[in-house]
């Protein structure tokens, strides 16, 4: 999930962070990101795609997040409010 903020931090929104400046938060939430990605995450980022109509890159997202039974998932490309494989999706543009 940390490769989603990056990109969007530093290309999709107005005055980006420079990727130095990216790197340094992504390094600052590193202690927070303990998801490891496993072939059952990977299947059901498969399934979540299917049932959700999502792209795999979308579902691998939520997988991830279920996998460490997130509450919310920050995301300005997906419905906010809408709740996918028990995680509330948030757009914290709105």
């Amino acid at each position: 999930m940390l490769q989603e903020f990056y990109v969007n931090v530093t290309q999709k929104i107005k005055g980006p962070l420079s990727r130095r400046a990216a790197r340094e938060v992504v390094r600052n939430y590193t202690p927070w990101a303990e998801s490891w990605i496993t072939p059952a995450t990977v299947i059901r980022a498969s399934e979540i795609g299917e049932i959700w109509r999502l792209s795999f890159w979308d579902g691998m997202i939520l997988a991830a997040a279920e996998q460490v039974q997130a509450a919310q998932l920050l995301s300005e490309d997906l419905n906010h409010d809408q709740v996918i494989a028990g995680v509330r999706i948030v757009n914290p543009f709105l």
